[in-house]
């Protein structure tokens, strides 16, 4: 059977990447793969080539393009050239907020890594997985989020969550990481996320160059995306971005991210 491990590039499937190392975690997987939604901080991409140097197995890093430019395509009304796909964007609409459908997991994390799960496998594009075919995928999910176990709804794919059979919480992964010698992952995450706590927001602000990065696609999505009318807004405050006073910390939505692959 292969064995991948999802790796998210953050502290806890970072932490699981390098207990298969170690060989805490067993068997040692074959392959970790990262899907690259091209809006990660530089310290992710950073943090992702410290990490390949020091796994036994290769990082293969798969990508349905860049969100952020597909964002500024969409909202100035440009073919993106495949099904758009939106964050889970803040609306407000006859002064009321809301929130749009979340669909970047699923085309820029999801999808991309089942076409290298396939690619793997040796099915080609459109062909049926045969019955009988299993591919084991580790996800980093830790016992503080456990609600995000899913199971996969691919008849050949069966997740696991090493961490959650170990009892690890996220601060066990980085107690192990600090015991080992390695530095804490940076949070994995797309700079313009709308699941930001302000905390996170506050950290985006310190990096000038991913703040005006996010700042300027806030202020493009206010007139709307094709077929979602605007204003459209990254904050949940449903204020311009570079308005929010960012002073009081609010929950992270991350725990909302249903499909386990975000956030890790």
């Amino acid at each position: 059977m292969l064995r991948i491990i999802s790796l998210g590039a953050g502290v806890q499937s970072s932490a699981m990447a390098l207990m298969a190392a170690h060989g805490v975690l067993r068997p040692m997987p074959q392959a970790a793969v990262f899907a690259d939604t091209g809006w990660e901080p530089a310290a992710v991409y950073r943090w992702l080539r410290y990490l390949e140097a020091r796994l036994p197995f290769p990082v293969l890093r798969v990508s349905n393009g860049s969100i952020r430019e597909d964002l500024i395509r969409n909202a100035r009304g440009e073919t993106v050239g495949k099904r758009s796909a939106t964050p889970p964007l803040f609306t407000l609409r006859e002064g009321r907020p809301g929130m749009l459908w979340r669909q970047c997991t699923s085309a820029y994390k999801v999808e991309p890594v089942h076409r290298m799960l396939r690619r793997m496998l040796g099915i080609p594009p459109g062909k049926p997985v045969p019955e009988g075919t299993l591919i084991e995928v580790w996800l980093g999910i830790s016992v503080d989020e456990a609600h995000r176990q899913k199971p996969a709804s691919e008849h050949w794919v069966r997740r696991r969550w090493p961490l959650l059979e170990a009892g690890f919480r996220r601060d066990d992964c980085l107690a192990w990481l600090r015991r080992h010698g390695y530095p804490a992952p940076p949070k994995s995450s797309c700079i313009g996320c709308p699941y930001h706590s302000d905390a996170e927001w506050r950290r985006i602000k310190a990096d000038p160059e991913a703040w005006a990065s996010a700042v300027a696609v806030d202020r493009l999505i206010r007139g709307g995306l094709r077929g979602t009318p605007g204003p459209l807004f990254l904050h949940r405050s449903c204020r311009p971005l570079e308005e929010v006073p960012l002073g009081e910390d609010q929950m992270d939505l991350f725990g909302e991210e249903c499909e386990g692959f975000c956030g890790l």
